[in-house]
């Protein structure tokens, strides 16, 4: 079992209470002076009734008071509590470490700096401190943290794995493409898909909602939806394709049309599927908010294949959206390239602007005699230069290829 999957023991206020002298209600305030100058590091005395405690006090508040002029004389006798907090926080040892701290923050300032009072069945055992139970929680935090990131670093070896296989299809069928995945974050939002066929191959590049974890999430509803969809009707009309996921991942994430059921969720992704036929050099493919780029061999401009502004899923697509297939004839030395949006969208350069569908045109002519997989290395160093000290803002995919 992965450490991630272990549960995270939850420690509670016995373990801050820490057992401090004590007085009675009856003791007066020169006892509680005895008290505080023999033990320098008392921060506050708890008070009890027998062996329940009915208030404490602080020493920073007390040594003030005292310190007054004629308070000693005044108050020296009397019953201590005179200058004692009536109303401290008080819980029960087995309190949980997380709702004590809401009840700290609850209670003010005032248990931060003189701690609270620890009962076992209403019987004293201890006072904590508001210093070790912020220690506590930022351990306990941290332990958390360090568990998540365990399991987000084996949800990326489940991600990295899963698309694996597409790009060794790649490999395999292909023998001048690039692919390039990098995402924002450990897991990403970003998938893709290569599959071979009898007649040639399918490709998909994909954006799903968001990166990181949320993004991951969807990357597995999509791509199993679009799996489900090939094995069902095979690779050759990338429209039906993207209706079949579209509805998919409208059933799974709940997104109905009829008011009375409006889903949580309006999540969705934006593609580009499309499907070579290797003996006739026709691509077949689909867009949805994610255009293709071609560049012919005999052409000094990159066309660019626009798509349709609706993305896949989504509360305001309809359930029996059609996309449009568009079929070109390619020659051979054709250059077909396919990116989501983290590379157009990033915000870089000297005037903070966003690197643009111009600029990866421009990089695609400038670097066109290379072969793809070294262009694809030169295209994602111009992105990192141009991108600078900028954040990075979204997951980066692309996927090009040259026709044999």
């Amino acid at each position: 079992m992965p450490a991630s999957s272990r549960s995270i023991q939850q420690p509670s206020a016995r373990d801050l209470g820490v057992l401090v002298p004590t007085v009675t209600s009856e003791e007066t305030n020169s006892r509680v002076l005895e008290v505080f100058d023999k033990h320098r590091e008392l921060i506050s005395l708890p008070v009890l009734e027998g062996s329940s405690p009915m208030g404490l006090i602080s020493r920073n508040i007390f040594m003030s008071q005292m310190s007054k002029p004629y308070y000693r004389e005044l108050y020296e006798k009397k019953a201590c509590i005179a200058f004692m907090d009536k109303n401290p926080l008080i819980v029960e040892a087995d309190t949980p470490i997380e709702t004590l701290a809401a009840l700290a923050v609850k209670f003010g300032d005032k248990t931060l700096a003189d701690g609270f009072l620890i009962v076992d069945d209403d019987r004293f055992i201890g006072v904590g401190s508001g210093l070790d139970l912020m220690q506590m929680m930022v351990e306990l935090q941290s332990e958390k943290n360090r568990q998540v990131m365990q399991s987000i670093d084996y949800a990326s070896v489940i991600q990295r794995a899963m698309l694996s296989v597409s790009r060794e299809a790649m490999t395999a069928a292909l023998s001048d493409a690039c692919l390039v995945w990098e995402p924002r974050d450990i897991v990403g939002g970003d998938f893709y898909h290569f599959e071979r066929f009898e007649n040639g191959w399918f490709a998909a590049v994909a954006d799903c909602t968001g990166h990181g974890v949320p993004g991951a999430f969807l990357t597995l509803i999509a791509s199993s939806a679009l799996t489900q969809a090939l094995n069902r009707h095979g690779p050759a009309d990338p429209a039906l394709l993207m209706g079949e996921v579209n509805r998919s991942m409208k059933q799974a994430l709940g997104q109905h049309t009829a008011t009375e059921r409006l889903s949580e969720s309006d999540d969705g992704m934006d593609a580009s599927f499309f499907c070579l036929n290797t003996a006739e050099r026709t691509l077949t493919c689909a867009n949805a908010k994610m255009p293709l780029f071609i560049l012919l061999e005999d052409q000094d401009e990159v066309q660019t294949v626009e798509a349709e502004r609706v993305g896949l899923g989504y509360v305001d697509t309809v359930g029996d959206m059609i996309w449009k297939n568009r079929t070109l004839q390619l020659a051979p030395g054709a250059m077909v390239f396919a990116a989501t949006d983290g590379i157009i969208d990033q915000i870089g350069g000297a005037k903070n602007i966003a690197f643009g569908k111009q600029r990866l045109r421009d990089a695609l002519l400038r670097h066109r005699k290379l072969p793809m997989q070294q262009l694809g290395q030169v295209l994602a160093s111009e992105q990192k230069a141009y991108q600078g000290q900028q954040r990075r803002r979204d997951d980066l995919t692309f996927f090009g290829f040259r026709l044999d």
